[in-house]
């Protein structure tokens, strides 16, 4: 996001030199709750989204001016560029929606802009409807939308063609310490060069998006999260000792937890001290957020698909202290590292939560990645080509297993003789999986079945056999053999 101030423009978020001193002057936020909005602390500065290059700027690259290691900000980047490489043309046929990551899904500014956005796409396009692809707490603003909206979008989207990576039942853990003690993008030394942990929790606690990231304690959760925390208490004995006990509380539970342990945070903004408390006005317009969220509706000619991350342990629940080091007032929780209980997902956003969108979903697809790094995949590529329906079609692809079959013989013979009839079969494909092992000595497996009928009357008597065989290849497919045949007699 880019900041103007007096009439100039610089960015503020992503960027790296000055990056702390940057975001605490023209980030830090307060929420207003008669408008549901955060407003910048310095009334100098107005945030806003860059509409470059018809809004993919926005979306494209993090750090544009970043040289070395670029990849590593990569955002869309390389999903545009496959676009493009697809016959998309940016301006045309191919836009971007950036949006301020520090406002509530549903703030009635950004549906207006998103509103506009679309409308824009569909005059631009020559009134063709559009196909929406989201990421992430992009996937609760087009939900929030669907929801509020239902008959704008309905005239201008076709296909919300994927949500990746949402977090529709929220990022239990990853909000949980978030809120408890801060986030931080980079470890180790590099985060002298970029915003420090504290500087980001300061902004977040007045964010409403990361208040509608919680926990949603409704949801019938396989495992429901919870927050542990090891705490010293004094026994009952009257002899003054004291103990360790380790307390569990659940998500509702949760928010005393956060309201003491954040009653006397505050941040110093230009000399001046700024109380900074757990923000119960957020947390009823978090609520009603997710109520919208929950009453949305897939309009009936839009199709929907859902992919999210899987294969890495993703916060879930959360504990502070240990049993030598226990938790003794819990305003010095900042000062604690939380210990993860995980699930599987995307490191950030547990696949049970992503999976429950709610919606009448085409597919639902799980592909193994990280939650950005998972835009770039070309797993993905290749479902969202196959959806969107460009490109040279490839009739043998199945996106909601991930593998290509490409059939390579088939022969079929038979034979009648003295009252024998003989038939056989012989069928090969090679099928191409990102799931297929490709290290390691490859190996073969056989199966096979027979059958057989006696005869009577009404049927002759007859036998078949078919054998199955797979040879794993070193390349990462696998060639599969099919042999049957089959002999009966004549009545």
């Amino acid at each position: 996001m880019g900041s103007l101030v007096n009439g100039k423009e610089e960015r503020v978020w992503v960027r790296i030199f000055g990056a702390d001193h940057e975001f605490r002057t023209k980030m830090w936020s307060r929420f207003d709750p008669s408008t549901g909005k955060t407003i910048t602390l310095d009334a100098n500065t107005s945030i806003v989204v860059p509409q470059d290059r018809a809004g993919l700027l926005a979306i494209d690259v993090l750090d544009p001016d970043m040289m070395v290691g670029r990849e590593s900000v990569f955002y869309f980047h390389e999903m545009i560029a496959e676009m493009l490489g697809w016959g998309f043309e940016e301006g045309k046929t191919l836009f971007g929606f950036g949006f301020d990551f520090r406002q509530s899904n549903r703030l009635q500014e950004i549906m207006d802009l998103f509103a506009d956005k679309l409308e824009a796409v569909y005059k631009a396009s020559g009134e063709k409807k559009i196909n929406v692809i989201s990421h992430s707490m992009g996937g609760l603003l087009v939900k929030c939308f669907m929801s509020l909206h239902t008959d704008i979008f309905e005239k201008y989207v076709q296909n919300w063609i994927v949500a990746i990576a949402a977090p529709f039942r929220g990022a239990p853990g990853y909000i949980t310490s978030t809120l408890l003690n801060g986030m931080s993008f980079v470890n180790g030394w590099e985060q002298n060069f970029f915003v420090s942990k504290w500087s980001m929790h300061q902004l977040l606690i007045e964010c409403p998006s990361i208040y509608e990231l919680m926990c949603c304690p409704y949801f019938k959760w396989e495992l429901p999260p919870v927050l542990e925390l090891w705490r010293e208490k004094e026994s009952n004995d009257g002899a003054g000792t004291s103990g360790v006990v380790l307390e569990s509380y659940c998500s509702l539970e949760s928010l005393e937890v956060f309201t003491k342990s954040l009653s006397d945070n505050k941040a110093d903004y230009n000399g001046e001290s700024i109380d900074l408390p757990f923000n119960w006005k957020i947390m009823e317009w978090a609520q009603e957020t997710k109520r919208v969220l929950h009453s949305a509706k897939l309009p009936p000619k839009v199709k929907f698909y859902n992919i999210y991350g899987t294969n890495l342990e993703t916060p879930h629940s959360v504990c502070y202290g240990n049993e030598k080091m226990p938790v003794k007032d819990l305003t010095n929780l900042r000062y604690f590292q939380p210990t993860y209980i995980c699930v599987d997902g995307d490191g950030t956003v547990p696949v049970e939560s992503a999976m429950a969108d709610g919606l009448e979903a085409v597919a639902r697809v799980g592909v193994p990645g990280e939650h950005r790094g998972i835009l770039n995949d070309h797993r993905v590529f290749r479902m969202l080509k196959q959806w969107l329906n460009v490109g040279e079609p490839d009739p043998f692809y199945n996106p909601i297993n991930d593998y290509v079959i490409l059939p390579t013989t088939f022969e079929m013979e038979e034979h009648h003789e003295n009252g024998l009839e003989a038939a056989s079969v012989k069928e090969s494909w090679d099928i191409t999986s990102d799931d297929n092992n490709s290290n390691g000595a490859a190996a073969s497996s056989v199966s096979s079945i027979s059958v057989s009928r006696t005869g009577d009357d009404q049927n002759p008597r007859a036998e078949a056999r078919a054998t199955l065989t797979v040879h794993s290849q070193n390349d990462g497919r696998q060639h599969v053999e099919l042999n049957a045949v089959s002999v009966s007699v004549d009545a």
